[in-house]
């Protein structure tokens, strides 16, 4: 490209600006080298790993208390089905107690045990 070509092409870009656009180009005054954009590049890398680190172990946390609440719902479950065991033989002890069977019945008068 030519000097030349260059000035035409900016001298046309200029002719077509339209409403509502910028008419200043930002020239930053740093310049960035190879090893500046890696270590850049590097950095960012990391922080986002940092930010995946953040969301897995919190998920992990999350998993640890939902097994405890599980292991909680096991264990109140067996105690429930060992209250309703226990509820049906005492129910079923008062039933036959109070039974008109068991009321008609006498004592015995002597009790006999083998040995």
């Amino acid at each position: 490209m030519s000097y030349q070509s260059i000035q035409n092409y900016s001298s046309r870009r200029q002719v077509n600006w339209s409403r509502n656009q910028n008419t200043v180009a930002y020239v930053s005054a740093i310049k960035l080298g190879p090893v500046a954009h890696t270590v850049l590049v590097a950095f960012m890398v990391t922080i986002l790993g940092l930010i995946y680190l953040t969301q897995a172990t919190r998920t992990t946390g999350y998993d640890y208390e939902a097994q405890k609440i599980d292991s909680q719902i096991a264990e109140l479950n067996t105690q429930k089905s060992d209250l309703e065991i226990e509820n049906a033989r005492l129910t079923a002890l008062e039933t036959v107690k109070n039974s008109s069977v068991a009321t008609s019945m006498t004592k015995p008068v002597s009790t006999n045990y083998a040995r």
